[in-house]
């Protein structure tokens, strides 16, 4: 049987040993460290509050990155930046991708959406 709170998302499908917990701060921070590992991303993108936040030492792994989950499946709202030179589309593809298979992985939940919003473009001053 499974329940669902705000935070966690309980999995009981071997009820014998015990329960199975996810946070959904875990989901998100798969989806957000999953997004930064694609060539083409710079950073995760956050709010103001986020920006803020970290500017007086306050570190949120999962800046950028909002996940609703009901009944096991998850839809994933990304903001990235980009690098500049890379193609938006395509770079976009593999983020989808990488998320939608790393949170199905360690989670086994079923990922229905990953929507991603472009928040910026970097551009790297070494060239």
């Amino acid at each position: 049987m499974e329940q669902e709170s705000k935070k966690n998302t309980y999995l009981d499908e071997n009820a014998k040993v015990g329960s199975v917990k996810i946070a959904d701060d875990v989901v998100a921070m798969i989806a957000a460290l999953a997004a930064t590992e694609v060539e083409g991303v710079a950073s995760m993108a956050g709010n103001v509050t986020h920006e803020l936040l970290s500017r007086v030492g306050v570190k949120n792994a999962t800046k950028g990155t909002r996940v609703e989950v009901l009944q096991k499946k998850v839809k994933v709202d990304l903001a990235i930046t980009i690098e500049y030179g890379y193609n938006i589309p395509a770079t976009c593809q593999r983020v989808q991708a990488k998320v939608k298979n790393a949170v199905e992985n360690m989670t086994g939940l079923d990922v229905t959406d990953v929507n991603i919003r472009i928040a910026g473009i970097s551009v790297s001053k070494e060239k």
